[in-house]
């Protein structure tokens, strides 16, 4: 599943397709994907001018000139592809086409934009979904109410974290990993945090001390960030918005690395995995305390 930093990368290369421009044409090729599509879609979609292209947690919400946003998920398998060329505004690193590529078996929603670019949501496995909803409230659709706040933003900071974990029995891991508490982080990254840190990810979170909690927030932020700059990490199925793969998994320190040297300097640890909640927890037990 893309995290935080995968999806906030397809944003941005969605940007100089999207934003600003008009949908001319929406081609809808099937009824649904890990939910039905809205009533409607094909003809609420077009002559949408987008304001804006902006992330919530591990959405892309896609605010239109009828009031409405378009909320994407990218789910397991799905990719958000740009073809054509827009008056040469796009970046070089974006990647687009001058023609658009011959439609695919999985290519389940097309938008023409204007202006000549073309954005495909193409999802092999149909765990993706997408969604019309009022933007003015689009903070109690079901899928966004729930959600704590950003960690790239003003409301996530030390005191909140440490007011939020108070008298927490379950793992600093899972605790987390919970989208109540914290919007956005996923295995991968939560991994990578703690190893940072220097905190077993089976301690209780309740039990670490404020200041170590506090002290979790700039970490959280400046991996994220890294992953970002980097173009996200490519596990799986994840694909940038012009089908090139990320690269930050090149500089893991603990994820999927069992059996290797702990980076962290003067450790002679090795990373070891462990299974928490169903998922793979990676970290080094010697420097992790």
């Amino acid at each position: 599943m893309p995290e935080l930093p995968e999806v906030e990368t397809v944003r941005r290369g969605l940007l100089p397709a999207m934003e600003g421009r008009v949908i001319e044409r929406a081609q809808i090729n099937r009824p649904d994907l890990r939910w039905p599509f809205p009533e409607g879609m094909r003809e609420r979609l077009e002559g949408k001018r987008v304001l804006a292209l902006r992330r919530r947690s591990k959405y892309i919400l896609a605010d239109l000139s009828s009031g409405e946003s378009l909320l994407i998920h990218l789910g397991m398998s799905g990719r958000m592809l740009v073809s054509g060329r827009v008056l040469g505004e796009f970046h070089q690193n974006v990647g687009v086409e001058d023609a658009h590529p011959e439609p695919q078996k999985h290519d389940h929603v097309v938008l023409d934009l204007e202006g000549g670019a073309r954005v495909t949501f193409n999802d092999a496995r149909r765990f993706g979904a997408m969604d019309l909803l009022d933007t003015a409230t689009a903070e109690d659709h079901w899928l966004l109410r729930d959600l704590g706040p950003e960690p790239l933003g003003n409301s996530f900071d030390g005191p909140y974290l440490a007011a939020r974990l108070k008298g927490k029995a379950s793992p600093i891991k899972t605790a987390l990993l919970d989208q109540r508490i914290v919007s956005g982080l996923g295995n991968i990254y939560v991994c990578e945090v703690l190893h940072r840190a220097g905190i077993n990810p089976r301690r209780k979170a309740g039990q670490i001390s404020e200041t170590r909690v506090g002290g979790l927030v700039p970490i959280i932020r400046e991996v994220l960030s890294e992953a970002i700059e980097a173009g996200g990490s490519s596990l799986r199925d994840y694909r940038q918005a012009d089908g090139e793969l990320g690269y930050f998994q090149h500089v893991f320190r603990v994820y999927d690395r069992k059996g290797g040297p702990c980076v962290t300097p003067g450790c002679d640890g090795t990373v070891q995995r462990i299974v928490q909640g169903g998922r793979s927890t990676f970290y080094c037990p010697r420097c992790q305390r």
